[in-house]
């Protein structure tokens, strides 16, 4: 599988996802035939929604359109190492492998004090490890991280 190249599908998505007016996050879900099923940008602003983050309104979707066998079978491709959150619904979706670009410390790094990202410092390598399935976890890809943060530059501690 191309791992870059879905991770910069999910570098277009999360560009999309800024002008839409949402935060810069994407995630693209990949089948093993290296097809993309889903992508998913950001909705937290547009949609009102605190849990309305990539990874998380992916995987509902995943989760009502493919049943979990298969999901275990697919790849997750996202910006950013996945929150809590999304780590949970990762997992509970039974998407078994994960794909990300940049760590949430490389993210606090950028964010800094915004209060729109107040990241929670629990990577999801623990989350994960807490459970009782096996996900394979790739990142941080230091060969996208430019590209990742590139949506990120000037957006953060800018607007509310």
């Amino acid at each position: 599988m191309d791992d870059m190249k879905f991770l910069l599908h999910a570098v277009e998505v999360s560009k999309r996802s800024v002008r839409e007016g949402n935060h810069p996050f994407g995630s693209v879900l990949v089948d093993s035939e290296g097809n993309v099923l889903l992508e998913q940008t950001n909705i937290e602003v547009t949609d009102s929604d605190c849990t309305g983050h990539a990874e998380t309104t992916l995987m509902r979707q995943a989760s009502k359109k493919y049943d979990k066998d298969f999901l275990a079978t697919c790849t997750l491709y996202t910006t950013a190492e996945p929150c809590s959150m999304c780590a949970g619904a990762m997992y509970w979706a039974n998407v078994r492998r994960l794909v990300y670009g940049i760590t949430e410390k490389q993210l606090l790094a950028e964010t800094g004090d915004d209060p729109r990202n107040p990241t929670l410092s629990l990577d999801c390598r623990t989350v994960f490890g807490a459970g009782q399935k096996d996900i394979e976890v790739v990142g941080p890809v230091p060969e996208v991280a430019d590209a990742v943060l590139e949506p990120h530059k000037n957006y953060w501690n800018q607007q509310s």
